[in-house]
């Protein structure tokens, strides 16, 4: 299937000069802004800091106050971002920040109204623009909404939502966003649907905090409207097609349908990385692909129709060639259009043809008890389609499948292959189970009985001893932490969940380390924020407070030495407390990952491991999300570059492709411990 990975081009353990990839600032520098209106801003940017902190109730979740307060935010952080970064790329998009800020005013001092219980754009109908606060990072994100004219206020009936992913463009600062979306109209969705514009925290094809950014607003947009959970299609074009074929494949089991145009579909091919001119990427990055490479994942279009569309003569239509020859050897069709003689945009007989099988998929609806479930994955991070749901894995990165059908009312049969353990989790409502008995389960032709039927049925197996599955009734065993949803690795999957950077405070084992610690937080937090369009929260070691450990990866910036939290974790390991399996021993005389060991004065370790302070969250060392400005060519060369640990050489400068000289790195296995060598 995946001919251009068959086998894996290893390369030594030292890592040689890279040739210097192409780089472009993105976003690019903008216009200046004359000195009038720089100050016109600043005074509207104060003057609205001052209504939002003024917000009564702000801080309480349960006043109308607090509901909308991120409408208000996200048009202030929009015009922030602008001015105090240099955002602005075009002379019109200095009056439409105006604008925003006018409207909010408005709305800040509707909601300081308290003697009206609702603001009245929740009531508004047509395009809108809200926002959410994100889990994150804490940032307020934007997104457009186009509501229904015939909706009313309090409306409970559920309504299809057509979300739709926009294409690369690298000036789409929130202030342009925004302008575009308060004055849009409808494209696909039909008048009873709503319609979500996706900001997806800029340009990054909907990866890593921007893929989480799909699924906050989505929320977002449930907790104000009725929305059928049944009737949801993801649509986009170009950088908004390339999120098509990723959502498509690794969250097929969510949509009725989706539909996308040109984009790509995986890196290898598409970025023409092993071209004769080109380094190579190491192993460990090549194996990474596996995150997010559609091509891997297409078996999953067994259980979600997919429409795709290309301009015949586009260079794009690539994907979707790569996709149809991928799918064919899964035992799928796709269904696609072509428009014929059209480059890099939808032909107009095409796009009317591709809404109406999207209208028609849409009435049918989602099936959410399918009787055949098919599911491939290679991480846990994506581990759920439909009614299953894969618990653990035997083996990261390698494919992993089950294949369950619900053959009758009494009996399921499942096939596997790399896993470990799965949930049977049928959806809410009375199942569809004969109560007089336990189902049947059989599973790789082994049968066990399930549990009891009850109105929502659900069973947990593992694999034991000797290939056996069984019935799992309690629950995980406490001790050695294993790798599970939300705690898998790579290093970049820290970042698609709540995190704290946390800044060393004490004096470092040496100079050298203390500058490129410095170095790289400081380039750590300005790219979070060109990159992923948020404010990073930084804290000292000093202040890291319980709740921070509960509820957040913590990024730990510096060495024992340096880092008071570190040097906790660290020290307890030494002693063999709390910490037994912690896989470093970093101090003056020499850093020790496993068996191999390092000079301390040249070499710092990168690293995500369980937090040992709180098991259910990540801790990681010296890193924020790990491809860099080098990657700003293609956003197909946005994926990770580092697995789930790496020792840096800091004799050779950080570049824009490495923090340094990377002379090993690796993953942790199943339980988080080193692999033999």
């Amino acid at each position: 299937m995946r001919h251009f990975l068959a086998s894996f081009i290893l390369l030594p353990t030292v890592l040689l000069a890279q040739a210097t990839p192409t780089v472009k600032q993105a976003p690019p520098p903008g216009i200046a802004v004359p000195e009038a209106d720089a100050a016109e801003l600043k005074a509207g940017l104060d003057a609205l800091g001052k209504q939002i902190d003024a917000l009564p109730n702000k801080g309480s979740l349960a006043s109308p106050q607090r509901a909308f307060w991120p409408d208000v935010a996200v048009l202030h952080k929009a015009v922030r971002y602008a001015l105090q970064y240099g955002e602005f790329f075009k002379p019109p998009e200095i009056a439409a920040a105006k604008a925003q800020l006018a409207l909010g005013m408005q709305r800040a001092k509707e909601l300081q109204d308290t003697k009206s219980k609702w603001p009245s754009w929740p009531a508004a109908t047509g395009p809108l623009v809200l926002g959410y606060v994100s889990k994150i990072d804490n940032s307020v994100q934007p997104y457009g909404l186009i509501v229904p004219e015939d909706w009313k206020f309090g409306d409970a009936t559920p309504r299809p939502l057509y979300l739709w992913f926009h294409g690369r463009g690298d000036t789409l600062s929130e202030v342009a966003f925004i302008a575009s979306r308060l004055k849009a109209k409808r494209d696909f969705a039909p008048t009873n649907a709503f319609e979500l514009h996706l900001y997806g925290r800029y340009c990054n094809a909907s990866k890593f905090a921007g893929e989480m950014d799909a699924f906050e607003a989505m929320a977002d947009v449930k907790s104000r409207y009725a929305i059928d959970e049944n009737r949801i299609v993801p649509m986009g074009f170009s950088m908004g097609g390339a999120t098509i074929w990723h959502l498509a494949t690794h969250h097929a089991g969510l949509w009725a349908v989706a539909s996308g145009g040109a984009g790509f579909a995986e890196t290898a091919i598409y970025a023409k990385v092993f071209d004769e001119k080109k380094d190579p990427p190491p192993w460990w990055e090549q194996v990474l692909w596996r995150l997010y490479d559609a091509t891997d994942y297409a078996a999953n279009l067994a259980n979600v129709p997919l429409v795709a569309y290309s301009g015949e003569i586009d260079p794009q239509k690539q994907s979707a060639d790569l996709m149809e020859k991928v799918m064919a050897g899964e035992g799928l069709k796709l269904e696609r259009l072509i428009g014929p003689n059209t480059g890099h945009k939808y032909e107009p007989e095409a796009k009317k043809e591709v809404s109406r099988r999207v209208d028609a998929y849409m009435q049918k609806g989602r099936e959410p008890l399918a009787p055949h479930v098919r599911f491939v994955t290679y991480t846990l991070r994506y581990n759920q389609m439909k009614w299953i749901t894969v618990d653990a894995l035997e083996k990261h990165w390698e494919r992993a499948e089950i294949d369950a059908q619900l053959v009758d009312e009494g009996t399921f049969r499942v096939k596997t292959k790399n896993l470990a353990a799965f949930t049977i989790a049928l959806p809410p409502g009375p199942a569809p189970l004969d109560k007089t008995h336990a189902p049947r389960v059989v599973i790789d032709e082994q049968e066990l009985a399930g549990p009891a039927v009850k109105e929502q049925w659900t069973a947990r197996f593992r694999k034991g001893a000797g290939g056996k599955w069984a019935l799992e009734s309690g629950a995980d065993e406490a001790g050695t932490p294993t790798k599970h949803h939300g705690l898998t690795g790579p290093i970049d999957d820290a970042f698609m969940d709540s995190f704290i950077f946390v800044r060393p405070t004490g004096k470092p084992l040496n100079d050298k380390v203390g500058a490129w610690v410095k170095s790289e937080l400081d380039r750590a937090i300005v790219e979070w924020r060109r990159v992923f369009r948020g404010d990073a929260r930084v804290k000292d070691d000093t202040a890291i407070t319980a709740d921070d450990i509960a509820n957040s990866n913590l990024v730990l910036w510096g060495d024992p030495s340096s880092n008071q939290l570190l040097k906790k974790i660290h020290d307890e390991a030494l002693r063999a407390k709390r910490v037994p399996n912690f896989p470093l021993i970093w101090t003056g005389d020499g850093i020790t990952l496993g068996t191999a060991k390092y000079s301390a004065a040249d070499h710092a370790p990168i690293l995500i491991w369980p937090n040992p302070l709180n098991s259910k969250r990540y801790v990681v060392l010296n890193s924020s999300f790990t491809f860099r400005e080098g990657s700003t060519t293609s956003n197909s060369l946005q994926t990770p570059k580092l697995p789930d640990w790496a020792i840096i050489d800091l004799r050779t400068p950080p570049g824009i492709k490495w923090p340094g000289l990377v002379v090993d790195a690796g993953f942790f296995d199943e339980r988080w411990q080193l692999p033999a060598r």
